[in-house]
């Protein structure tokens, strides 16, 4: 019964965080729409509990508004790809296919990050050629990776200054 409510909960989660939200009204709306396509999907079936949530649980670990977008924007990826495939003459269908398209496009940022993620775990890394370039990048990553890191060192010692813990 919990799950009926994530598909909500996720898109509640992504209208806030990112504006996304006029009014209550508009979530009520949406909350209307997809208690209908629960209904459609059957998700008061009782296999929907087996094994937990699938977005909700993976969301947890996501605190950054940056890492977010990532996220957020292959979860909606997700959920249209499964509209895709329902019975577009339906109002709720439509109303929350259009939803989802609004808070994609919001996340475009997202989107193209998450593309980088998937093209990384493309590249053949036993590949001479991907190896010498990966050689010849590694200092310039190596320095990023230094920027963060004394960029995050320095937002913990003003933390601490500023924190009377």
């Amino acid at each position: 019964m919990a799950f009926q409510n994530y598909s909500l909960f996720v898109l509640s989660v992504i209208m806030i965080s990112f504006g996304q939200v006029e009014n209550r009204l508009n979530l009520l709306q949406l909350q209307n729409d997809i208690d209908k396509l629960k209904a459609d999907f059957n998700s008061s079936h009782s296999d929907v509990a087996d094994g937990g949530p699938i977005f909700t649980e993976r969301l947890k670990s996501w605190t950054e508004r940056n890492e977010k977008e990532i996220i957020l924007s292959q979860i909606i990826s997700m959920y249209l790809e499964m509209l895709e495939s329902t019975d577009r003459s339906k109002d709720h269908v439509r109303n929350i296919t259009e939803e989802l398209n609004t808070l994609k496009e919001t996340l475009s940022a997202g989107s193209k990050k998450m593309e980088d993620l998937k093209d990384l775990t493309k590249l053949r890394m036993s590949d001479l050629k991907v190896q010498r370039k990966a050689v010849n990048e590694l200092f310039s990553v190596l320095q990023k990776l230094g920027d963060t890191s004394s960029s995050h060192k320095r937002k913990r010692s003003q933390f601490q200054r500023l924190c009377k813990c």
